[in-house]
């Protein structure tokens, strides 16, 4: 019941800008801490960024701080990250979710692709 589906990602230039969207469906939104992971080609999974509930608590992982802004509406259960100043090692499929429950609750992915 829990669906997580992410959008927004796509080719894109150096030093561009991209948002992408999660939308959130199957439980309450609200109530949850949310973050963004990546997987970069070849790479294992990474954690990306967090926004705790009621939005205003945010981090990041050091590589992404002052370019990337997470936020929410819970209005709408949507997640959102902002992606500016783009570089090609933030190359990846995006996921957004959250950790609960066995092996927490992610989405299929979107690919972000950053080059000239």
């Amino acid at each position: 019941q829990v669906q997580l589906v992410e959008s927004g990602g796509g080719l894109v230039q150096p030093g561009g800008s991209l948002r992408l969207s999660c939308a959130a469906s199957g439980f309450t939104f609200s109530s949850y801490w949310m973050h963004w992971v990546r997987q970069a080609p070849g790479k294992g999974l990474e954690w990306v960024s967090r926004i705790e509930t009621g939005g205003g608590i945010t981090h990041y992982v050091e590589s992404v701080k002052g370019r990337f802004t997470i936020s929410r509406d819970d209005a709408k259960n949507t997640l959102y990250l902002q992606m500016n100043s783009l570089k090609s090692e933030d190359t990846a499929v995006y996921y957004c979710g959250n950790p609960y429950g066995g092996m927490g609750n992610w989405g299929k992915g979107t690919l972000v692709t950053v080059s000239s």
